[in-house]
């Protein structure tokens, strides 16, 4: 049985679709992206601040060998169906969409978002994507993150 939030996990093709539409339709999408692995107060405070800068906030997941390359052999924690199907149960995302590549570039030049935004501990000149998404008349933003919330902090204390 397929479920809403299931029904938000997108392939690019089809996103690229629906982007198309919503572009039509006059609505501002929004991408950002990471790993997600496990959902903690950091990554829902930042997708609700991304979220709120646009109509329709897409969330570019790394694939789960990705993430293995970026974090290590023990990441991730949960797989990749699995991060989709919560990222995507969250009423403020209207997209999720996998990637296998170490950075989001291809995604980001398919879908060329009206807004594209990262972590506070980032700058413009270093977020992935950036030179594209203004070439295209795009913006890029920042977001401070919550202090002591990390996926990492809360694996080394179940650790403990």
């Amino acid at each position: 049985m397929k479920t809403p939030s299931a029904d938000k996990v997108y392939s690019l093709a089809a996103l690229q679709e629906q982007v198309k539409i919503w572009k039509q339709n006059g609505q501002r999408v929004v991408f950002t992206n990471g790993c997600f692995d496990i959902l903690h107060l950091g990554h829902v405070d930042y997708l609700e601040k991304t979220a709120a800068m646009g109509d329709k906030l897409i969330v570019g997941l790394n694939s789960d060998a990705s993430v293995k390359r970026l974090k290590g052999e023990s990441r991730p924690v949960n797989p990749e169906h699995a991060r989709a199907r919560v990222l995507a149960a969250l009423g403020f995302v209207d997209a999720v969409v996998l990637f296998a590549e170490d950075t989001p570039f291809e995604l980001i030049s398919g879908l060329l978002p009206d807004v594209l935004v990262k972590g506070g501990d980032y700058t413009v000149e270093t977020i992935v994507g950036a030179d594209i998404v203004m070439q295209h008349g795009g913006e890029v933003k920042t977001v401070a993150l919550v202090d002591g919330f990390s996926t990492t902090e809360i694996i080394r204390k179940a650790k403990s």
